[in-house]
């Protein structure tokens, strides 16, 4: 899929953002770009075996929170989406919404991988870009065009997970990011009554 050079400088600029907010600093692990591209290989394998078994959308959404957990950062995603006031929360308020962010965004995310059942997602490209890669895959859709899906990876975390995904150029960082901070704004900034709320959400 070809990309317009604006959509490509808002990517790479997006990109870049969510590295530095994340503190990907320094040298890298020992993370090469086919291990990253192998990763997330692995990650459109299982997604493609879930949308295409025929489950119920409950048993679907249930395998997709497995993969998130599995292949995703989950803590650092977290953090990132909580923003500043991580900085000031307790560890079992971090923990809890953890667990609770975990669940919401797996559930979230996986209603819209449920939209490819009947297609297939692919990896075309991996390469490193600043301290982490990009792996860029294609789902093709039963009459639909094929659309580009981002993943960026990272050894940051001790293990070679994904922190960002890019689905038709809305980045999962900066839009949770936004959405999970309007909510904490609406309960006064309460983040256990955040975390009641986002089990029964996504």
């Amino acid at each position: 899929m070809s990309n317009s050079s604006a959509s490509r400088r808002s990517f790479l600029a997006a990109s870049l953002a969510a590295g530095a907010s994340l503190a990907l600093t320094g040298p890298t692990h020992a993370l090469t770009t086919q291990q990253a591209a192998a990763l997330i290989d692995q990650v459109v394998s299982d997604i493609n075996q879930v949308i295409n078994s025929g489950r119920s959308e409950a048993q679907m959404l249930r395998e997709f929170e497995r993969i998130f957990a599995r292949y995703g950062d989950v803590p650092i995603i977290a953090r990132s989406a909580l923003g500043a006031a991580a900085r000031t929360a307790s560890g079992g308020q971090i923990a809890a919404f953890t667990d609770a962010f975990s669940g919401y965004i797996s559930r979230k995310y996986g209603r819209r991988f449920r939209e490819f059942i009947g297609g297939e997602i692919k990896v075309q490209q991996a390469r490193p870009y600043k301290n982490f890669f990009e792996v860029r895959t294609v789902a093709y859709l039963r009459g639909r065009e094929p659309l580009e899906v981002i993943f960026l990876v990272s050894d940051r975390s001790g293990r070679n997970l994904f922190f960002n995904i890019f689905v038709e150029g809305v980045n999962m960082l900066a839009s949770e990011r936004t959405e999970i901070g309007a909510m904490l704004d609406q309960r006064r900034g309460n983040i256990d009554a955040l975390t009641a709320d986002l089990r029964k959400m996504g």
